[in-house]
């Protein structure tokens, strides 16, 4: 059934996905458009052929299947049959237009022309064809061929509405509008297309210039005696009185002729050009035709785990009223000791412990309860009691109780539950459950990373397989990718098996999952480098995360040329912190709290668990950028401060039962129990199916361990120089983490000690992956090479 589910939310493709795909599939386009077209033509040439041997073929067409019948249409029965149809019962002559829409449409599909033009076309031609139907239907008798047994039908239906009149008037206004609509046709246009007066007026050039002699011969003569009188005394008076009257003159007939000439042309303006617009962009147009990128269809045949690969246990939880009556009564008893009242009580059954709320009586102080948490184990007889006053969100004081008789919770019970496989989380993970009995589910994605601890054999293995149950049962391979750092070598090896499914590792190494401490060092550097690159293409998609990004390329709105691809969840593992810390020191820490405090955008989680909370292990760093902390039963409350930044994880009565904060709140949990067997079977079911053909490259790092074959001081020699000289030649194998176990040295002063024995000549250059050739077959050699160095 979870299969079912999980499969229909990842795998299936929406209502009518196959069908829209068909046909939007190029070849499909092509044949359906060949034959639109085709079968255009057919019925162009059957109409042509119908209006001459209509009357001859219409007495026939009763007689279909008889062989001796035959009908004089040039495409047969079937032609006189579909001409028959669509002319005479159907729209009479205006059904010839269907043919042409018929073809335009084939050719659109043969094309790859766009809808909106077809749709256009069609819309018109319908109306086009009803339109000439009624008018022959209102022109011509019932027989006619003209306007078909539609048309003749609908004339006389609208007459009886609105009469012949009405008819007609309802039928130009149609035209009108039509015109209007479909040329733009405005009062204006036809008024602009006949010639107007000014444009008949002819101006004759030899009019206009005897017109201009008559203007200019036209000087009053008494100006110019004038003029010619004054010359004899004042000559200079004369000429300006006969300049000025010439001038003016000259203005006057120039005006006018200017004013006529603006009157007598006409300014042409050009046709406005209106730009071509799409009405979906590139993208959109791409989600269309091929539908959204699917990261997950180069594994399109993946099968999620099933549940009857996890075991069932007897998960009911028993009652005993008898347990539940004595611990009420020893609480209240021993309350009453110290003169504290309750008003009531109420008890809640959890899988391994119930929780007993109380609420005291007014004027009680809760710190007055606080203080009597030891007093009340004791009365009890119980490990593991814990007071929680007062309970966030109720006013009551809680009290918890492990039960007797302790009920297990199966990692099949929360993976099944409705919870977890309706969740739309990013990354869920089903915890286990809560003292109510309620699946826990958490998204990993918003915690952003996952602090957890524990002693030894309290649960932390297998919470931390829990966990990776969890996103297998959930996330597809395409969408997460683990990183796998093992320091033990046992824990996490099953995983090994969906190496090319879901691990995550460095070029040219052999296993994914990651056991040697330079490798651990050079794969958190690579996954910083990874985040540096994952930024870069958020911010070029100018998307703020992982989500947004990978909704933007699936939506084709990203170019893969331009580097975009689409981004899986990276989850980081480390079973074992502590270890780390002690050998390599800064050179992890630093990492991972970069990645801690930079990776939750780019869609890089953490998991870090260890069996030693130390504030050296877990440091001010480390756990300022863990907020979920899951902690598991500890000796000590200086260790659950460390953990959970107060007490209470000492007080866990161990074999999974945990405490989860995601904040400021604590939620007690009984973690969900999945066995080896179990895992194995997981991870032999997915890693027998197809995967790709490699795991999921991380970027190349180069670490600091290259040999330059520098010259080095001998008086600079490390103090352990001879020492590590011997663990090399003993062991025959050049590496800085081969000193590091054996001397208890940090990485860098095992780097150095590499680079002094290689000056010496004692290993060879540095190979990559590979260890260092040892140039020294025994101690003797070795002795030999150090006591005849210059000194």
């Amino acid at each position: 059934m979870a299969k079912k589910k999980t499969s229909t939310k990842t795998s299936k493709k929406p209502r009518f996905q196959k069908l829209k795909s068909f046909f939007g599939n190029r070849q499909t386009q092509t044949i359906l458009g060949l034959f639109v077209m085709v079968f255009s033509i057919f019925l162009f040439f059957s109409f042509i052929s119908y209006f001459f041997n209509w009357q001859q073929d219409q007495s026939q067409l009763s007689n279909f299947a008889d062989k001796q019948i035959t009908v004089k249409n040039l495409l047969g029965k079937i032609g006189a049959t579909l001409s028959h149809f669509f002319i005479y019962n159907g729209f009479g002559v205006a059904a010839t237009y269907l043919p042409i829409l018929l073809f335009l449409s084939g050719l659109h599909f043969f094309l790859k022309g766009t809808f909106k033009k077809i749709k256009n076309a069609w819309g018109w031609g319908i109306l086009g064809i009803l339109w000439f139907s009624i008018s022959f239907g209102f022109l011509a008798h019932k027989n006619s061929l003209f306007p078909g047994v539609i048309g003749y039908e609908l004339n006389i239906y609208l007459q009886q509405f609105l009469g012949k009149t009405g008819l007609i008037l309802v039928l130009l206004f149609l035209l009108i509008s039509y015109l209007v609509i479909r040329f733009k046709l405005t009062p204006e246009k036809v008024k602009s297309s006949f010639p107007s007066k000014k444009e008949i007026k002819n101006f004759d050039a030899e009019n206009f210039e005897i017109k201009e002699e008559t203007t200019l011969n036209s000087i009053d003569k008494n100006d110019v005696t004038s003029s010619l009188e004054l010359s004899l005394d004042k000559p200079e008076i004369r000429l300006t009185k006969n300049n000025n009257s010439l001038k003016n003159e000259l203005d006057i007939q120039q005006k006018n002729k200017t004013e006529e000439t603006k009157e007598a042309i006409e300014i042409d303006v050009d046709t406005i050009l209106e730009e071509n617009h799409v009405t979906e962009n590139l993208s959109d147009k791409l989600v269309k035709d091929y539908g959204e990128f699917d990261p997950t269809l180069e594994l399109g045949n993946y099968k999620y785990p099933t549940l009857n690969l996890l075991r069932d246990y007897n998960e009911s939880i028993s009652v005993d009223q008898e347990e539940l009556e004595a611990n009420k009564n020893r609480i209240v008893e021993t309350l009453n000791n110290y003169n504290i009242g309750i008003d009531r009580i109420k008890a809640t059954v959890g899988p391994t412990v119930t929780l007993y709320e109380i609420v005291p009586e007014a004027g009680i102080r809760i710190s007055k309860i606080k203080n009597l948490e030891d007093d009340i184990a004791l009365s009890l007889s119980a490990m593991g009691i814990r007071i929680i006053a007062p309970i966030p969100g109720k006013g009551t004081i809680g009290i918890e109780v492990p039960n007797k008789k302790p009920t297990m919770v199966s990692m099949k019970s929360v993976i099944s539950s409705t919870k977890f496989q309706n969740s739309e989380m990013e990354l869920p993970i089903a915890l286990g459950k809560t003292i109510s009995n309620e699946t826990f589910v958490i998204d990993l994605a918003k915690m952003p990373h996952l602090l957890m601890a524990g002693a030894t054999g309290q649960g932390k293995s297998v919470g931390l397989n829990a966990v990776l149950t969890s996103l297998l049962y959930k996330k597809h391979p395409a969408e997460v990718k683990f990183v796998l750092v093992d320091p033990k070598k046992v824990e996490l090896t099953l995983f090994n098996h969906i190496e090319r499914h879901y691990l995550a590792k460095l070029p040219d190494t052999d296993e994914a999952i990651i056991t040697d401490t330079t490798k651990v060092i050079n794969t958190l550097n690579s996954l910083c480098i990874e985040m540096d690159a994952r930024y870069d293409l958020l911010k070029s998609a100018m998307v703020r995360n992982i989500k947004e990004y990978n909704a933007k390329f699936k939506a084709r709105k990203l170019n893969p040329e331009n580097g975009h691809k689409f981004l899986p969840y990276i989850v980081l593992v480390i079973d074992e912190f502590a270890d780390l810390i002690m050998t390599a020191g800064k050179e992890v820490e630093t990492p991972i709290a970069r990645l801690a405090q930079l990776a939750r955008a780019i869609g890089i989680h953490l998991i870090v668990a260890t069996q030693r909370p130390s504030v050296n292990v877990i440091t001010g760093i480390i756990k300022a950028n863990f907020p979920a902390r899951a902690a598991f039963r500890v000796t000590s409350k200086i260790d659950s401060r460390t953990i959970l930044d107060g007490p209470g994880a000492d007080q866990l009565i161990g074999k999974g039962d945990m405490l989860f904060s995601a904040g400021n709140d604590l939620i007690r949990l009984q973690c969900a129990f999945v066995d080896t067997p179990e895992v194995e079977k997981i991870t032999d079911f997915i890693g027998s199916q197809r995967a790709y053909p490699d795991a999921y490259m991380l970027p190349e790092y180069s670490g600091e361990e290259i040999g330059t074959s520098i010259d080095i001081d001998i008086s600079e020699r490390d103090a352990l120089f001879r020492d590590a000289a011997l663990v090399i030649v003993h062991a025959q194998q050049g590496s800085a983490s081969l000193l590091q176990r054996k001397l208890k040295l940090g990485y860098n002063r095992a780097g150095r000690l590499i680079d002094q024995l290689e000056a010496a000549g004692i290993v060879g250059p540095f190979e990559g992956s590979k260890a260092r050739q040892v140039l020294i077959p025994d101690e003797m050699a070795l002795n030999q090479l150090l006591d005849n160095e210059p000194k």
